[in-house]
């Protein structure tokens, strides 16, 4: 499986000059969409003049302009096929289904290209319980959401899970500000609503995170910080394996730097457990509770 672009300019954002920075950081922010206009359309969104934009372009590999768009537009392709376009190329696949595979390969590629200083940074910010953590998915990341929620609300307290009709998340909106994090889960397709939730969380002060694809959902551009996760495999269906093995590592890492304060939470929640049902009062008192 072709390896994404933004993945090559994640890992090299080091090699590049002060204003090639620039044009990866715009690029990222509206990926792939920056990249497809004109060389001037480019420079002026990232703040920088014409040459550097193709400075930063060669330093990537391409030839030229052209050949960069080139790439850019396979990816897009490739992101906006649907589940039923994916299956009709699955039909003519002669090689069987390493499905497995690609299953371990995914969540193997997901951590080697996660830059640390993402995940330490997120992992502090939903560690503070000062501030007030807001879980929010889609059709297909909805379960992700509330995973992630149930387990935090056991480690810490004010966690809530955005869920039900959409119609009542705009009550969710009122009073959230700076004192809130909403992190998001969203893979393409992405919902609309999701990102218009997030839009309006961070006009109002809110710091936004997102979990993601390779393709990068649209609330990257607003977010502080974003892990995206390879999804790819030979199946009409995304996989959310990596977006889960993610999850799991920032529970544990919440859990790790609030480690007093979360057994506290853990032996509370357990001995209210008891007290509900004498009976499970043999049962255990690991973490799953």
């Amino acid at each position: 499986m072709e390896r994404p672009l933004l993945d090559d300019i994640r890992d090299r954002l080091d090699e590049f000059t002060v204003t090639e920075k620039k044009a990866a950081h715009a690029l990222m922010a509206n990926y792939p969409m920056q990249g497809l206009g004109t060389v001037a359309n480019f420079a002026e969104a990232a703040g920088v003049s014409s040459p550097t934009i193709l400075r930063f372009v060669a330093r990537l590999g391409f030839p030229g302009f052209a050949e960069f768009q080139k790439k850019l537009r396979g990816e897009l392709e490739s992101q906006l096929n649907s589940p039923l376009a994916r299956s009709a190329e699955l039909a003519d696949d002669p090689k069987g289904d390493p499905h497995v595979g690609q299953l371990l390969e995914n969540v193997r590629e997901t951590f080697a290209h996660l830059p640390k200083a993402e995940i330490t940074g997120l992992v502090k910010l939903l560690s503070d319980e000062r501030k007030a953590i807001h879980v929010i998915g889609g059709r297909f990341t909805d379960g992700l959401a509330r995973y992630m929620a149930a387990h935090l609300r056991i480690v810490r307290p004010n966690v809530t899970h955005i869920a039900g009709q959409q119609g009542n998340w705009l009550d969710q909106l009122i009073g959230l500000g700076p004192k809130d994090v909403v992190l998001v889960f969203d893979i393409r397709r992405y919902q609309a609503e999701i990102i218009q939730f997030a839009k309006a969380a961070a006009k109002q002060g809110a710091t936004v995170a997102l979990v993601t694809d390779s393709w990068m959902s649209p609330v990257g551009r607003i977010a502080s910080h974003v892990l995206p996760a390879r999804v790819a495999v030979p199946s009409p269906w995304d996989s959310s394996l990596a977006l889960m093995a993610i999850a799991e590592v920032l529970i544990a890492g919440v859990t790790r730097e609030n480690q007093q304060s979360a057994q506290e939470r853990m032996r509370a929640l357990e001995a209210l457990r008891n007290e509900i049902d004498p009976s499970t009062e043999d049962r255990g008192t690991g973490p799953d509770i």
